[in-house]
């Protein structure tokens, strides 16, 4: 399965395909053809009680650990497809007006290659994780995890007045069991995988919240309960997608003081050598156009695009084709007593825009 990959590296990013393409033909009606899918079963629609979650944990893509791990806690298997379905669905947005559109096709060779996309995939990824996880803890969805641990509020409580905290804490602790992180490798393309991983982590702390919610006689504030909370994580993606946008190109250096070998920017240099932010993203090599098809991607060849700001770029120099299309919307629209809205339908000619195939 990690066939040309690293030794070190295979579970972080066996972990991020899985994580991307598990149970995507569900979502965007894939051919079959990707390479290492999880295969939905007939079980998919089923809750996760009895031996059901043992099932989709068989059908995952997963390290033998971590099948493991999946088999223990029944709500884990539930909690991968949500954080599919963040990842996938989150990715295609930020990138629905990028020459890499986060498709599916060629992502297995993307995910062997250390571009900015590669790292997007492996930080979103792992956020979705992240999220996904603290998020079924505080929901009551998994066995081995509560509330998170606000000073003050005990989880009887917190379930009582409905504010039980998103627990980050146990699923970032719980995300490096899952990913083996024990030891810095020395392995570079390892050592910026890992590195990724954990800006995705960073990237959902950042966006944790303490919320409070007032209790007492006529809306008074006698007693206050607070709690924290994860930011939506559409607000995630965006924090992401900046990260991508100013990714930094690494190369390996050896840090005088300890031989160990360290990730470095030969565009930053300060006092203490050209160190790299922990939030910021990093890539090896510079990525292809995306513009034709190739073992990355299909190419922009017939992608809708915005004639005013996104053809010039996504068409990459080839043109795009106009033809008119008949859309339905609603008109006419007027209030009858009591109470709704009628309205008739009617029909707008619009031009759609596509990007030439030469």
């Amino acid at each position: 399965m990690c066939t040309g990959l690293p030794r070190t590296a295979c579970p972080l990013r066996l972990f991020a395909l899985c994580i991307l393409l598990s149970h995507a033909a569900a979502y965007f009606g894939l051919t079959g053809r990707e390479p290492l899918v999880f295969l939905p079963g007939p079980f998919a629609n089923e809750p996760p009680n009895g031996k059901a979650h043992l099932k989709q944990c068989e059908q995952m893509t997963l390290t033998r650990r971590q099948k493991r791990l999946c088999r223990r806690e029944p709500g884990l298997a539930e909690t991968l497809r949500e954080s599919v379905r963040l990842s996938l669905l989150e990715c295609r947005y930020q990138f629905r007006n990028e020459r890499w559109n986060c498709s599916m096709d060629g992502r297995g060779s993307l995910l062997k290659r250390g571009f900015k996309e590669t790292a997007f995939l492996l930080a979103v990824s792992s956020a979705a994780l992240s999220h996904a996880l603290a998020k079924a803890c505080s929901s009551g969805r998994m066995e081995r995890c509560t509330c998170d641990d606000s000073p003050g509020l005990q989880h009887r409580e917190a379930w009582q007045w409905g504010v039980c905290g998103d627990n980050l804490k146990y699923s970032t602790k719980f995300l490096k069991k899952f990913l083996g992180q024990k030891r810095v490798s020395k392995d570079l393309r390892a050592q910026i995988d890992a590195h990724n991983i954990n800006v995705g982590v960073r990237a959902v702390k950042s966006g944790l919240k303490t919320t409070c919610k007032c209790h007492g006689v006529s809306g008074s504030c006698a007693v206050r309960t607070c709690w924290k909370q994860l930011s939506p994580f559409q607000d995630t993606g965006h924090l992401l997608k900046y990260r991508y946008d100013t990714a930094v190109r690494v190369h390996s250096v050896t840090n005088s003081a300890t031989g160990e070998t360290e990730l470095a920017s030969p565009r930053r240099h300060s006092s203490t050598g050209p160190r790299l932010r922990p939030t910021e993203l990093v890539f090896l090599e510079e990525s292809p156009s995306f513009c034709r098809p190739s073992r990355y991607s299909p190419g922009t060849a017939g992608r809708p695009c915005s004639k005013d700001t996104s053809c010039s770029s996504l068409c990459c120099g080839r043109g795009y084709n106009t033809a008119l299309r008949l859309t339905t919307l609603s008109c006419h629209c007027q209030v009858r007593w009591c109470c709704h809205v009628e309205c008739q339908t009617c029909l707008r000619e619009e031009e759609v825009y596509t990007c030439k195939k030469h």
